[in-house]
């Protein structure tokens, strides 16, 4: 088959970013003069999330450090429902793997899947929280707030999510994705929140968004009763700041890896334009035809929820695949459709030369294909010939080379392995 020639182009960024990660995080802690709502010694719980959250490990120990300072005695606790497999073990693994262990924190991490029960909604929701956390004199929220990729409402992924399914842990992951189907997410989260609110000793939170190069862009502190309101602000200025693609259509997307902290479903749909997400309704835009994923990554340790977002996929990735890890995940999220299995080739060339025999009538060389890294990773990234006239037209997108062939291995694979 006779594969379209490709161009590296950028997409011309200019966004801000943290310069002093540290630094930012003591002053922002530092503004909301915390001594007067401390106890003396007091224990203070902090979340460690799953997510990929930028410079996580240096934001963590700084919270930590502060806490110190300030007399009280920090531990850090998993806050993720049913990440590293929904056990203590495999949630500990999943810190460390972000570099945040209690060597490098210098404070304990206390990992259980016990919860207890602070009270249901007028609807029947139980509400779970962290046993560790729900013993400590304060709590303190840490997370990247972003656009969900699930549903749209005020506050979506940030620290009131954390709150109701990070601290809930696995049971409370699982009641709230249930929730999903007869209340609905956009009502559920933040109605649940607000209750933990009113229930748990928070202390703070301390929320970042990123950037499209995956920088963090920005770190706010903010009191409990200022929380959901100053989230919906941080929301809307963190949709500016998404990658995106820049083609609204598309015969093939290849994606070259996706792995948990990347997406919480391994591939953003925002990015993709494919939910699968019953009861929601699929994106208008972006259209992609066909979506390649080549492999997935070593920190995501075999969990590859999200993968049925794609159509097709790679021997090299199938092996890769946990199950357990991926069905766990896929069904505390009441996801299944986004979990199934695409259709697997053996190599890199079987598998494009494959998505390009299902696009219709377009002929293999004119179609309009890109390839990124991942859906996080969109600055720069490869587009056929087909879509010149559209990169020429925008002032925002820029040629770095090309035309660039696709090269294989005598095995089948892509020469240059990762974008």
């Amino acid at each position: 088959m006779i594969l379209p020639a490709m161009y590296r182009i950028r997409q011309k960024v200019d966004p801000p970013v943290v310069k002093d990660v540290a630094s930012a995080v003591r002053a922002e802690i530092r503004k909301l003069n915390l001594g007067a709502r401390l106890k003396p010694g007091a224990r203070v719980a902090v979340t460690g999330g799953s997510r990929g959250v930028a410079n996580i490990a240096t934001i963590l120990r700084t919270t930590c450090d502060c806490l110190k300072e300030l007399g009280t005695q920090p531990f850090i606790v998993p806050a993720m429902g049913s990440h590293g497999g929904a056990t203590a073990e495999g949630q500990i693994k999943v810190l460390a793997r972000y570099g945040v262990t209690p060597e490098s924190m210098a404070v304990p991490i206390l990992s259980s899947m016990d919860t207890v029960e602070i009270g249901r909604m007028p609807w029947g929701f139980p509400v779970y929280v962290d046993k560790h956390a729900s013993e400590a004199d304060h709590i303190v929220l840490v997370n990247r707030i972003k656009p969900h990729t699930n549903y749209r409402a005020h506050v979506e992924s940030g620290l009131m999510k954390m709150l109701v399914i990070g601290l809930g842990k696995h049971q409370g992951a699982i009641v709230a994705h249930r929730a999903s189907v007869d209340v609905g997410l956009p009502r559920a989260i933040p109605e649940v929140a607000r209750f933990s609110l009113s229930k748990l000793p928070i202390l703070f939170g301390l929320g970042m968004l990123e950037n499209v190069r995956h920088q963090t862009a920005k770190i706010e502190a903010v009191l409990p009763e200022a929380l959901e309101e100053t989230e919906a602000r941080l929301l809307a200025e963190a949709w500016p700041l998404l990658g995106r693609i820049p083609f609204d259509f598309l015969h093939l997307l290849i994606v070259d890896q996706m792995g948990k902290e990347i997406s919480g479903t391994g591939m953003d749909p925002n990015v993709l334009g494919r939910l699968y997400f019953f009861p929601n309704e699929e994106p208008k835009s972006p259209r992609y035809i066909r979506i390649l994923v080549r492999d997935l990554t070593e920190q995501t340790a075999g969990n590859a929820v999200g993968m049925g977002l794609a159509d097709f996929t790679t021997r090299r990735l199938a092996d890769k695949v946990n199950f357990q890890y991926t069905y766990t995940n896929a069904l505390t999220g009441l996801s299944p459709m986004r979990s199934k299995l695409p259709i697997v080739f053996e190599t890199d060339r079987e598998a494009i030369e494959g998505a390009l025999r299902t696009i219709g009538l377009t002929e293999p060389p004119d179609a309009k294909v890109a390839r990124i890294k991942n859906t996080l990773d969109l600055e720069y990234l490869y587009a056929s010939d087909a879509l010149l006239p559209e990169i020429r037209e925008r002032g925002d997108l820029e040629i770095v080379s090309g035309p660039h062939a696709f090269t294989f291995t005598t095995q089948g694979d892509l020469a240059d392995g990762a974008n």
